[in-house]
């Protein structure tokens, strides 16, 4: 499909699931070389990031945790720059490699939400890897470690991402046209 219509508004296709996926591969290539032999934690952000996890996370090839956590902000089409921490997170960080897994980073407000509970957790380093990454929208100072895509600062739908809660199962990524 090249468009789709959520509600009352239309989407054109950005990337397709082979775009995605070839993405996901090269993101995969760099995670295994540089986190081997790395006691490493993954955390998930829900809801948007399970299909990017899920898809990432079946390309490591060391021994490896997953835990996950649900934050959110997004209202409709727009960023609330409020985040709401629904679920916490239950593992032990100290002196392991964390690697967040998100599926966008719009403002950046989540990571810093994100970071605000790790960091005293007292992991080795933390790393971060997001799907999509909307440079001009980013307003906080952490290194993005491995990024899918940069994109504009467009609303998108698709692959994990929602439009007031559809979308997610589209198997490509989709950006708001009208």
């Amino acid at each position: 499909m090249d468009s789709i219509k959520i509600h009352d508004s239309k989407f054109s296709l950005l990337f397709g699931s082979e775009k995605i996926q070839a993405a996901i591969d090269e993101m995969g290539k760099q995670l295994n070389n540089d986190l081997e032999g790395k006691e490493v934690v993954f955390l998930v952000i829900l809801n948007g990031s399970f299909l990017f996890a899920a898809d990432l996370i079946r390309r490591i090839k060391f021994h490896c945790r997953i835990s996950f956590i649900k934050l959110a902000s997004y209202e409709g089409t727009s960023n609330s720059g409020k985040i709401k921490k629904l679920i916490g997170l239950n593992e032990m960080l100290e002196d392991k490699t964390v690697v967040i897994l998100e599926d966008i980073v719009d403002s950046g407000n989540t990571l810093d939400s994100i970071f605000k509970v790790v960091q005293p957790m007292k992991p080795a380093e933390v790393k971060i890897a997001t799907l999509l990454l909307k440079p001009e929208a980013y307003e906080y100072s952490y290194k993005i470690d491995y990024v899918g895509f940069r994109i504009s600062s467009q609303f998108v739908v698709g692959y994990g991402l929602d439009y007031d809660g559809f979308g997610r199962n589209l198997n490509g990524i989709y950006v708001l046209t009208e």
